[in-house]
């Protein structure tokens, strides 16, 4: 039966049988795990940005055609590959050519460094979790005792969040020390994501139950609450109305390739692991597919819910902006009260300035356009720490939604983490660098350990510019080097026929015309186009960040030097081919070749031994 059928494809490492891999206890547990994955911070406040900075509902288009041309089979692929080979990242690559050792590798390591500063965000979360506890909400006004005028030369929000949370140096140089609360919030977050994943997927599966439904609740909770606040309709209709021309624009379908990228944790090596637990003839086309809908569901969704709070905040700066001027208005020349207007007040301006032109100028009247607030496009921390917390203070109740808020975003960033830790733990074990004996939990251990002591240069007063270098370097540039090298593995290497033959094994028929075309052509191409322009724009523009005396100032060498560092994974693939190559040369014995056939041989054994 399929019991027998579960041998373990590959190279001797750990010739184990299947059955002492561990096993999901169903499949709504391993369902949730990948949606938990897939589904992270970048849905809720990176996309949203680029919607409204490509013209609104336009984006939807790309983003939705490449997510089926690009994402889906390369979902379908990471899927079908760990399903079938039983193994990790590096383990998979491994086992299909020695050569490729280097893929898993460079998946281990983008899945360490995300990981690193992935969960300084959880920290940050948090810390604005536990301040949540109060009423008012800390950053709702300037603190009585602290420098005022930077507060009010910013505004509370901004000042909570530099200040109080940061406290921010003015450049990347400037270290400042560590800052002890955000220590503490570090190991928290450290020590919390260790408990999650003591067992690997025996912890895990549990924690999903939360983790990963939990932000569809709040999303919802927030999108009724927001649909009665004035304003939030003008927030959505801001969003999706859509500007074709962007269709035009060539870095409208860039962002959006590199978005559906992200946005599905490709090439981490996570979910080649979370497959390699299934049974061999679960049905990896339809998860893939069903996935890649619940993730883009959940991208549009979540862009609603944040704009119609988006279009609360950007009214609520219209009126006060309008209250102002009137106020001036009624002031300068000695108006009765009431007499201007939400309603009248263009017209009365347009009275009064045909009269008194002068006093008009000198009163030095604010423009008020409700589409210049709503322009205002923020992303990242930007949002959630900033504008997000902005609008919530504005509500009635204002700490129970900002707990809301927070909580929503520590499950979306903690169960993307549990991805990242199983794309660490399962190809160190299969690199054999600890001992066999060594229990998971011993490794996953040390790799929170390790991440945590190296973590702490976010936790200093530069750690925000730290973050950002680590940002822009470590998960561009490498995923898609190491994905198309998956394609071209899969495809050109393994041999595309002996991969329909393995599905057609697994699910019972061979992978239809759709699948072939994008497998052989259409995804490699799209990634390699998104590859080729990201390193033409990265590697010819300076790479700047944004410090806290608002000015955009250059890395210095130092800081660039790290960036090279971060692009080491791109350079392991070739690296360790050519290391391999050079000790084959050096050794008389044949050694490789063994192998590369055994792979083969035993798939083709298999395949008629079991028909």
């Amino acid at each position: 039966g399929s019991r027998q059928a579960e041998v373990r494809v590959g190279r001797g490492q750990g010739q184990e049988e299947a059955g002492d891999r561990p096993k999901w206890d169903n499949k709504t547990q391993y369902m949730l795990t990948c949606v938990g994955f897939c589904v992270g911070l970048g849905n809720v406040w990176r996309f949203p940005y680029l919607c409204q900075s490509h013209g609104g509902g336009a984006f939807m288009i790309p983003f939705l055609i490449l997510l089926v041309l690009e994402g889906i089979p390369l979902l379908h692929l990471e899927f079908a590959i760990g399903q079938r080979l039983r193994s990790g990242s590096v383990g998979v690559w491994t086992a299909i050519n020695p050569y490729l050792t280097g893929v898993g590798i460079a998946s281990l390591l983008v899945s360490f460094l995300v990981g690193m500063y992935y969960n300084t965000i959880i920290a940050w979360v948090m810390w604005y979790f536990f301040n949540s506890f109060q009423n008012p909400l800390p950053w709702s006004q300037c603190p009585v005792n602290a420098n005022l005028t930077e507060c009010t030369r910013s505004s509370p929000v901004d000042y909570f969040w530099y200040r109080d949370t940061l406290n921010t140096s003015t450049s990347i140089g400037d270290s400042g020390g560590l800052q002890w609360w955000m220590v503490l919030c570090l190991l928290c977050a450290w020590l919390l994501l260790y408990v999650c994943c003591l067992r690997g997927i025996a912890t895990t599966g549990k924690a999903v139950y939360v983790t990963s439904t939990l932000p569809y609740v709040v999303l919802t909770i927030f999108l009724i609450r927001g649909l009665t606040l004035k304003g939030s309709l003008d927030g959505i209709k801001f969003l999706f109305t859509p500007d074709l021309n962007e269709l035009m624009n060539p870095s409208t379908w860039l962002d959006a390739g590199a978005q559906v990228f992200y946005s599905f944790s490709l090439a981490f090596g996570g979910l080649i692991s979370f497959s390699s637990y299934n049974s061999v003839h679960n049905n990896c086309e339809q998860d893939a597919v069903i996935i890649s809908i619940i993730n883009g569901f959940t991208s549009v969704y979540s862009a609603t819910v944040i704009y119609s709070i988006i279009g609360f905040r950007a009214t609520e700066r219209f009126d006060d902006c309008l209250e102002g001027n009137i106020l001036a208005l009624l002031n300068a020349f000695n108006l009765a009260e009431g007499s201007i207007k939400e309603g009248n007040y263009a017209e009365s301006l347009q009275n009064l300035n045909g009269t008194f032109p002068e006093t008009i100028q000198s009163l030095d009247l604010k423009t008020c356009d409700l589409q210049t607030f709503l322009s205002q496009g923020v992303e990242g921390t930007g949002l959630a720490f900033i504008v997000f917390t902005e609008a919530i203070t504005k509500m009635p109740v204002s700490p129970l939604w900002s707990i809301l808020f927070f909580i929503m975003l520590f499950c979306l960033g903690l169960s993307t983490m549990f991805g990242s830790i199983e794309g660490t733990v399962v190809p160190l074990q299969d690199l054999n660098i600890f001992p066999k004996r060594w229990p998971k939990e011993a490794i996953t251990g040390i790799v929170c350990l390790v991440s945590f002591v190296i973590a702490l240069i976010f936790a200093q007063s530069s750690g925000n510019y730290w973050l950002a270098l680590f940002d822009s370097f470590a998960g561009s540039i490498p995923l898609l080097v190491i994905a198309f090298c998956e394609m071209i593995a899969v495809v050109y290497i393994y041999g595309i026929d002996r991969f329909n033959k393995d599905i057609e094994f697994m699910i019972g028929h061979k992978p239809n015309l759709f699948w072939q075309v994008t497998w052989r052509f259409v995804s490699p191409l799209i990634v390699l186009v998104i590859f080729v322009f990201y390193f033409v724009t990265k590697v010819s523009s300076n790479v700047t960040y944004i410090a806290w005396n608002p000015s955009s100032v250059m890395f210095s060498p130092l800081r660039l030097r790290v960036g090279l560092l971060i692009r080491v994974p791109s350079l392991v693939v070739p690296g360790t081919a050519i290391f391999k190559l050079i000790r084959r040369c050096c050794s008389n014995k044949n050694v490789y070749g063994a192998e590369v056939d055994t792979v083969s041989a035993k798939v083709q054994m298999f395949t008629t031994k079991m028909s």
